[in-house]
């Protein structure tokens, strides 16, 4: 009776719970039970902290600290601080009101070497640093390492509390990798498990591009790994080779499609559409967050909806001073215009399909992906049906011109 009694508690007004054990297994089926009773109910029910103690590998002081904490930044625990800290301290008044919810830590930045003097070639783009032509087959290998101290804006984007590569980020390392051998138009891409982006550290990423086939077509796929040194190869003890996890497959192909295909006219026309019924936000991010979509302020990006038949159309826009410099189309921008289609009638209803054992839903497949400009901070959009589970996706820039 575990659903029972968290929705009784949780009713009753208890909005923090503990789970004390040595790994925590029942912190997402609290949450799951609060969301689940919040769809149901007529009223606005508050939603709720669950955290765990100690996790598996992880059961010491330092872990406790940090599940401690995650109650006091969500203002669930008021720690007796003398006590925690072993003993009296002083105590040093911060400057609260310069850097109160506001963040101005400086971003780390990508730092590359000579990787020419390594025998590769440099890539200017943010998520990947060099690339190599493989010997004996044909194909080209590009390398990266992505993480929140070297790209904060990750941490934005978090799926029931796990920061994920977003499915946008694994496109723009697939259309640069194609870009950089003559292959402008992602035919297909696949995606097959997600990349968990880690709070401490970094993860390598490889972009492995296949020779060229009949018509100009390359396979490819996105791979990331362990940090070097980590691995391992056989009789060496090198850590070279490393364990190594598929993220995503397809096929490039060098024809690029008219950006004019899908009706770019609309974009370029009156703004917003004529005749398009303009869709409320308020609370619209909030919303997302209870059905396990954390997106911070970066991923924030829908600051207009409207819909028109079986269209919806938007505009969406990064923040202020967000760098697009190495990026094709800055993922995060392009997964705001994805957002949109929670608001057509092409995208099943989230509370629907979790009950039917969906959970939270993700892009699984993209094709016919082409990229005709650069360096937008904001987007005009256009989605439209296609298919029995997906959508068609149109970007412009503020003047209305293909990206």
């Amino acid at each position: 009776r575990f659903a029972e009694a968290t929705r009784r508690l949780a009713d009753e007004g208890f909005g923090a719970f503990v789970e004390v054990s040595a790994h925590p297994v029942l912190v997402m089926g609290v949450e799951e039970t609060v969301d689940a009773a919040r769809a149901e109910a007529s009223e606005d029910v508050p939603p709720v902290v669950a955290v765990g103690t100690l996790r598996r590998g992880e059961g010491g002081w330092d872990q406790f600290l940090r599940s401690l904490a995650g109650l006091f930044v969500r203002g669930a625990a008021d720690p007796d601080w003398q006590v925690l800290l072993g003993g009296p301290h002083p105590r040093v008044e911060l400057p609260t009101y310069a850097f109160q919810r506001e963040r101005l830590w400086l971003d780390a930045g990508v730092v590359s070497g000579d990787v020419a003097g390594l025998g590769q070639v440099p890539v200017d783009h943010r998520l990947l640093g060099a690339g190599v032509g493989v010997a004996g087959v044909g194909g080209v290998l590009f390398t990266g390492r992505v993480g929140v101290g070297s790209h904060a804006w990750l941490a934005d984007h978090a799926v029931s509390g796990v920061v994920l590569l977003p499915g946008a980020a694994f496109v723009e390392l697939v259309v640069r990798a194609g870009d950089e051998v003559g292959c402008g138009r992602v035919e297909e891409l696949m995606l097959a498990a997600p990349l968990v982006v880690p709070a401490r550290g970094s993860v390598q990423v490889q972009v492995v591009v296949g020779a060229v086939e009949e018509g100009g077509r390359r396979s490819v796929a996105v791979y990331s790994g362990t940090e070097p040194g980590t691995g391992s190869v056989s009789g060496s003890g090198g850590g070279v080779e490393g364990q190594w996890v598929c993220h995503a497959t397809g096929f490039l192909t060098p024809e690029i499609a008219s950006p004019q295909s899908g009706g770019g006219s609309v974009l370029s026309a009156a703004w917003p559409p004529p005749g398009a019924e303009r869709v409320e936000l308020a609370g619209v991010y909030a919303d997302l967050a209870a059905e396990g979509y954390e997106y911070g302020p970066v991923f924030q990006g829908l600051s207009g909806v409207w819909r028109s038949g079986e269209e919806v159309f938007a505009e969406v826009a990064l923040p202020e001073g967000t760098a697009v410099d190495g990026f094709g189309l800055h993922p995060a921008l392009l997964d705001a215009a994805l957002q949109a289609a929670g608001f057509g009638s092409f995208v099943p209803d989230t509370d629907t399909d979790a009950s039917a054992g969906g959970g939270v839903r993700l892009p699984f497949a993209w094709s016919g992906v082409s990229l005709f400009a650069s360096g937008a901070s904001s987007l005009r959009v256009r989605l439209w049906p296609v298919g029995e589970d997906g959508f068609g996706v149109e970007l412009a820039d503020a003047a209305g011109l293909p990206v």
